[in-house]
């Protein structure tokens, strides 16, 4: 069953049955067919979350809380995973929390953004794991951890901007890729094809569509940015653009 089947027979049940539905965590090119049909779902009024403002990886919720008469919280359970010793502690990233909790058997539609700092991950995931998860991960690559119900979520969560002035021919979203990651046109132009370019969380395939202010354009692979503004015209006639590049 394709990802748009799915998300039409979760639609289905909770108009259905008067139940709310949800969705396992989407990705990016899940989340891109959503989009794209979006409307033709809304009929069972559907909502998104990941766990934060800002979460790549989200679940979707079918059903109205006005039309249904009660409300139903988004699955979902913040962990913080902490090393035991911080001194004794490995150097850790993002693909070893990962690595970590799949080497458990958890599937990776169950979990959602896992953001890391100074050694320590934060992870939304289905509530339905989360006891199992406390219980079962003792160590991430040679490091032994503690698990524990997240206390504060938005310190580490909160979106990391830095300003980045490029400068361009014109605002067509490959070329500006093409600046922001110091690639090579034929490079930019490269990833559409490929299915690596999403703007505002849509796929894109069309490298000559121009870019306005509040676009959020996410490569994969590469990260993330927002176009933010025009600042004029340079000597030799280029645009001077501002964009805040996700860090």
């Amino acid at each position: 069953m394709d990802e748009l089947s799915r998300l039409k027979e979760l639609a289905d049940r909770s108009y259905n049955t008067g139940q709310f539905t949800f969705s396992d965590f989407l990705g990016m090119a899940d989340l891109s067919v959503f989009y794209q049909n979006e409307r033709d779902l809304g009929y069972a009024h559907p909502t998104v979350f990941g766990g934060c403002e800002g979460a790549e990886r989200k679940i979707i919720r079918f059903g109205d809380p006005d039309e249904l008469g009660y409300s139903v919280e988004f699955p979902i359970i913040a962990l913080c995973i902490r090393p035991l010793s911080k001194k004794f502690s490995d150097d850790l990233n993002h693909r070893d929390f990962l690595g970590s909790l799949m080497n458990l058997g958890i599937k990776r539609e169950l979990l959602g953004d896992i953001f890391v700092k100074e050694n320590e991950a934060l992870v939304f995931c289905r509530e339905s794991i989360g006891a199992f998860i406390m219980e079962n991960l003792t160590r991430v690559k040679h490091t032994s951890v503690r698990v524990l119900p997240a206390e504060d979520t938005g310190s580490i969560t909160a979106p990391k901007k830095e300003e980045k002035i490029i400068q361009v021919a014109s605002v067509r979203i490959d070329a500006v890729i093409a600046k922001v990651y110091n690639l090579s046109r034929q490079d930019a132009l490269s990833l559409f094809p490929a299915g690596l370019v999403y703007l505002n969380g849509i796929e894109c395939t069309e490298n000559a569509k121009a870019l306005k202010e509040g676009d959020v354009i996410a490569v994969r692979g590469r990260g993330k940015f927002e176009y933010d503004k025009e600042m004029g015209q340079s000597k030799k006639g280029k645009l001077n653009c501002l964009v805040m590049v996700y860090v």
